[in-house]
């Protein structure tokens, strides 16, 4: 099975985002996604893709404060109203879909009445505006699995596989064996696993760059008949500037190079 290949549109430091598009493109990937929380850069950034002739697959939402959104009180987090956002962001610039996280850390707070109904109204608020929702794995497997199963009838409520997140926190889980009817996007990137450091292991190493072993997650994609895209969530001022020696052009092409392998197997 084919699959498109795709990265983080702001891949490129502090580079000027629609000038990195033209780079992404040049290197010969098919799609993006966004990580940027502005409306006006969004829509600038879905409008310059389509001209190059890449799809803009989703926005990447907010999660610093993740875990407040599981306050058990009548608060309105600053992280609720940030996600609510990010649909707007999807709506107005015709991005399909937001990305988010469940929870964070080894000692994210227990599922509450009032976080669910902070979830069930930014699902509704999403569906309102034709906008997916897609929870990824992190830590915490019981608290996603709760949230997939409440949604199971939600048509726009779907799951992403994060490779590096599986391999770093719970690598004995196979999450596309549990989410596979709800599977629609992927976040691929490397580590050197739990046991080199198991207080942060989530690195986002290029693949190969750790010691994921990728045959085996694509066998487990295959198995479901995945057909969606190889999305890399790699940047190349990240990893404490393991990547800070390679050119733009550099870094896309060996991006893409990985990629690609990865496809192929």
């Amino acid at each position: 099975m084919k699959h498109k290949l795709g990265i983080l549109s702001n891949c490129i430091g502090d580079e000027d985002t629609l000038l990195t598009l033209g780079r992404i493109k040049k290197a010969g990937f098919d799609t993006i996604h966004v990580g940027i929380p502005d409306i006006d850069l969004s829509v600038e950034i879905k409008k310059r893709a389509d001209e190059l002739g890449l799809e803009t697959e989703f926005i990447h939402a907010p999660y610093k404060g993740i875990n407040d959104m599981w306050a058990n009180d009548d608060s309105v987090p600053e992280i609720f109203l940030q996600l609510k956002h990010s649909v707007d962001m999807a709506r107005a610039s015709g991005i399909p879909a937001i990305i988010t996280h469940v929870s964070s850390g080894w000692d994210a707070p227990d599922i509450c009445d009032k976080g669910l109904a902070r979830f069930d109204a930014l699902v509704d608020y999403a569906e309102e505006n034709g906008v997916i929702i897609a929870f990824e794995n992190l830590r915490k497997i019981g608290n996603l699995a709760y949230l997939v199963d409440r949604y199971e009838k939600r048509d726009n409520v779907r799951y992403c596989y994060d490779s590096g997140h599986e391999y770093g926190y719970t690598r004995f889980v196979s999450f596309p064996d549990i989410f596979r009817e709800k599977l629609i996007f992927t976040h691929i990137h490397d580590n050197l696993g739990y046991e080199h450091n198991p207080e942060s292991p989530d690195l986002h190493l290029l693949p190969f760059d750790g010691s994921m072993n990728y045959r085996d997650m694509m066998k487990r994609l295959h198995k479901y008949s995945y057909s969606g895209s190889i999305m890399l969530e790699v940047a190349n001022h990240w990893c404490k500037g393991k990547y800070a020696h390679m050119s733009p052009d550099a870094f896309l092409k060996e991006c893409y190079k990985r990629a690609k392998k990865i496809s192929k197997m």
